[in-house]
């Protein structure tokens, strides 16, 4: 299963709050978006499109959509704090990345995905790493969900007997998940007052 690989977080948050699950169908019916779908998205940006899910009556924050990825993927610890882990079916197997870094899965789940209100079950590989996000989800979960993404306007959008769903990003984790930081600072240098370093020797 080939996964691309972002930069990871030091400290990763996991948010769950309780909610009502609810289901909906999936009809056909066209699917666009426009520049007024746009409106309140800071610009102009390179976000990642990240959402927020139902599992089980919870909310579970920080779900990276990703039409790289040929597999979904949730972490270990949400697994634990939904109070899961004995669904766990227990399967190793290897997850590639673009640069040829790896991740051994703990097993697999199927989980019921409540997206707006719409109920999708879904096998996700578990996995023990601190990424940057709590799950991921690729194209199984896209192509089933009929799903059409789009990270410009921060939205995505699918079909039910009721209608378009749409799910808007949540445009500030994305920015805070993927966000540069600096590990190591530069190293102070003592300056004498003439301007010129004094590196190597002690500051008087």
């Amino acid at each position: 299963m080939d996964i691309p690989q972002g930069p990871i977080m030091k400290r990763t948050k996991v948010s769950i709050t309780r909610e009502k699950l609810t289901r909906s169908y999936d009809p056909e019916s066209p699917i666009s978006f426009s520049d007024e779908h746009i409106g309140g998205i800071i610009q102009p940006h390179n976000d990642a499109l990240v959402i927020s899910v139902l599992v089980n009556k919870f909310r579970v924050k920080r779900v990276l959509i990703d039409l790289g990825s040929s597999a979904n993927i949730i972490r270990w610890i949400v697994i634990e704090q939904l109070g899961l882990p004995d669904q766990i079916v227990p399967a190793v197997r290897v997850l590639n990345g673009f640069n040829v870094a790896y991740e051994m899965t703990k097993g697999e789940i199927n989980l019921p995905i409540n997206t707006a209100g719409t109920i999708q079950q879904t096998k996700l590989y578990v996995i023990e790493g601190d990424i940057g996000y709590n799950a991921l989800f690729g194209r199984p979960w896209i192509h089933n969900m009929r799903v059409v993404p789009s990270t410009l306007h921060q939205t995505l959008k699918f079909l039910t007997l009721e209608g378009i769903k749409t799910v808007h990003g949540e445009q500030q984790a994305a920015k805070e998940m993927f966000a540069v930081e600096e590990a190591i600072s530069a190293a102070k240098v003592p300056v004498l007052k003439d301007g010129k370093s004094n590196k190597g020797e002690d500051a008087k």
